[in-house]
Order: C-alpha cells, then structure tokens, then sequence
C-alpha cells in the first residue's frame, strides 16, 4: 500500500519536472519583452522631458573623462554591465549624443569586473589559493583598462568607434532619418504597453511627467535584468559548467569562444567570469587558461545592448543601434588587438600576477584595491573634471 502511494506521488511530480523548465524560459521571454519596453520607456521619457534641449541637458558628458568615470562608477555600484548599458542605449534615443555614450560604455567595461575581485575575497584565508584566485579576478581589470587606454585617446581624436557602429548599423537599419518603424516588429509589440507607461504619467506636468518615465524604465531594466539572471543561472549554470571544461583545455581560441557563448546563454560576464574564481583559487585551470576565457564574456556580454536597441524605431532607430554595436566593436578589437600582438597581450597577466603577489602578502591592500579602483579614483577624477 505504501509503495503504492509512494510511486503515485512520483509520477505525479513528473510532469512538473518536465514542465517547469518550459515557464521559466517562457517567464525568460516574457522579462526580455518586459527589458524592450523599459528601453522604450526611457527614450519617450527622455523626449517628452527635454523636447528639444537634449543636447543641452548631456553637455556636462561632452567630456570624455567624466563620460567614462559615469560608466565605471555606475557598473560598480550596480554590478551589471548589461544594465548599465541597456540604460545607456535608452539614453541615446532619448537624446545622448553618441559621442558622449561611448566613453560610457568603456567604463562600464572597467566597472562590471567588481564582482570577480569579490568573489576573489573568499579565498583571503589561504595565502596560496588567494593569490591565484585574486590574479585571476584581476587579470580582466588589467585587459579592460588597457583597453581604455588605447581605444580612449583613438576615439577622442578620430571616432574610429563611433564611424564603425554607425556604418555598421547604417546596413540594418539605414541611414540619416530614414524610418524602420512599420518594419520593425520588436517595435509593435512593444508600443502598446509602452503608451499604457506613458499615458500614466500625464497625470504629472511637464517635465515631470517624462521624467517619472523615465524612472519607472530605469527601474524595469533593474527587475528585469535581476530576474533574467536568477533564472538563467538555475537553466544555464549546470550546462555552462559543462562546456567550460570542455572548452578551456582546448586553447585560447575555444576559450574565448567558450567565455562568449557561456556570457550569452546566462547574461551576465559577471556571472561567467565569476565561475573561475573558485576554480583559479583551487588550481583547476591556470591563469593562461583564464585569460581568454574572461575576454570572451567581455564580447557576450553585448547581446544585451543589441537587443535592448530592437525597440526604438524611426529617427533615433540608428543612434540607438549604433551605441549598441559600438559596444560590440570595441570588446571585439580589444581582444584582436590586445591577444594578438604577445607585448600587448602578456600585460594584463604580468600585471595581475604582481598585484596578486602583494595582496597575497599584505591582503589590507586587496580590499583598498577594490575601494580604490571603483570608487575612490573615479571619484576624485570626477571632482577635479567637475573644478576644470
């Protein structure tokens, strides 16, 4: 009789083990819906608050210091590129000046690498594993900020960024004012529910009204970001596990290629590159494994800016979509540029492997690195950009 009972219930748990991964991925299309409108919401807001005064309302980020001190900063204290970028394309088809944007994307780059010197932090009890869990939480900070280094100073004198993601954008969507609006089908869906947003607001005058908006769109982006991530880690992380060992031994190329498609399935570099810190710290995979394995989450991490940009159609279809492939280019030639050329590419190792030396040693300095780096520098640069 027991037994009975007892296989009764467990074929009536059977069907929602089967079923149970089909509404999480509908639950995950249904929050990528809900991230389109919140873009969407940002850029009406945007509009409908500043009218015409766009350009005036952004001058303050026509200095590209300060425009990549807001990316860093913002990345750090959210902890995620994707949103911090997703909001970024909003702001451009709202009236952001692409120019000034893109400096904003490089720091959001520098910033996201926060959560693997976190992560790193567990292992501060075991000098041997700190050392090599730290090196391989810093060698991404080492490649992004060289990065910066080279693409920042190319782009304030020749736009070399900037010129790419126009002309490659220009093939989608077209190019000066030219409408993909009753081509775009993201778009349609997504105006209704984008009108309800805004017809609430008018309950407030203008500006308020826009700027409530865009509030409401920043905050969407938070949820829905936060809530994609939680469910694709419970669907994605066992799989990505999988293919990580299986890529990582088969050299930088497939480690790259690994990091990228692991980024895109889970939707946060943070999370990607996090996995191989515990793995670093316990000497599974050495930091030349890591290496190309962190730069790939660097170029997955971009889907969710091209996507964010599917909802704006019209005049500011190509701006949007521009910022978006910007994003994409630069993580892109910064693995080109830097892995290829061996003076280049061996920095961000030698360099993470010194820092990690000394924090090993004196480990006071690996939490002021973390200050110090995210928030204190960027911080006094900002105060002295804001005196100039």
């Amino acid at each position: 009789m027991t037994q009975t009972t007892q296989t009764k219930v467990d074929e009536s748990r059977q069907p929602i083990k089967q079923k149970a991964p089909i509404a999480q991925w509908l639950s995950v299309i249904f929050l990528v819906y809900l991230l389109v409108v919140a873009v969407g919401m940002i850029g009406a807001g945007f509009k409908s608050a500043t009218g015409e005064r766009a350009e005036e309302l952004f001058a303050f980020a026509t200095n590209p210091f300060l425009g990549l001190i807001v990316g860093t900063v913002a990345t750090a204290l959210i902890q995620s590129s994707s949103t911090v970028t997703s909001i970024i394309v909003g702001l451009v088809a709202g009236g952001l000046p692409v120019a000034s944007a893109v400096p904003m994307v490089m720091g959001a780059n520098i910033g996201t690498t926060i959560t693997n010197t976190l992560v790193s932090l567990g292992h501060v009890g075991d000098e041997n594993e700190f050392r090599k869990a730290f090196a391989a939480a810093t060698v991404h900070d080492f490649f992004n900020l060289l990065s910066v280094v080279i693409f920042l100073p190319l782009e304030i004198f020749f736009h070399p960024l900037e010129r790419m993601g126009k002309a490659l954008a220009g093939t989608i969507v077209g190019t000066g004012s030219v409408s993909i609006k009753d081509a775009n089908v993201v778009k349609a869906l997504t105006k209704p529910l984008v009108t309800v947003f805004k017809d609430a607001t008018h309950v407030l005058p203008a500006p308020f009204d826009g700027i409530l908006l865009i509030l409401l769109g920043i905050g969407l982006i938070f949820l829905t970001i936060s809530f994609i991530g939680k469910l694709l880690k419970k669907l994605m992380t066992g799989k990505a596990k999988d293919i990580l060992h299986v890529a990582i031994g088969r050299g930088p190329i497939a480690g790259i290629l690994a990091g990228t498609f692991i980024t895109i399935l889970v939707q946060s570099s943070s999370t990607t590159t996090s996995l191989m810190i515990p793995l670093a710290g316990a000497g599974v995979f050495g930091l030349q494994q890591i290496y190309p394995f962190t730069l790939g989450a660097n170029i997955g991490t971009c889907v969710t800016a091209l996507l964010a940009a599917t909802s704006v159609s019209g005049a500011e279809a190509g701006p949007a979509l521009q910022i978006a492939m910007v994003h994409m280019i630069y993580n892109v030639l910064g693995v080109v540029v830097i892995y290829c050329i061996p003076f280049l590419c061996g920095l961000p190792i030698k360099g993470a492997e010194k820092l990690a030396a000394v924090a090993a040693k004196k480990k006071y300095l690996a939490y002021a690195y973390n200050v110090s780096e995210f928030f204190v520098i960027p911080g006094v640069l900002l105060g002295i950009t804001a005196l100039n």
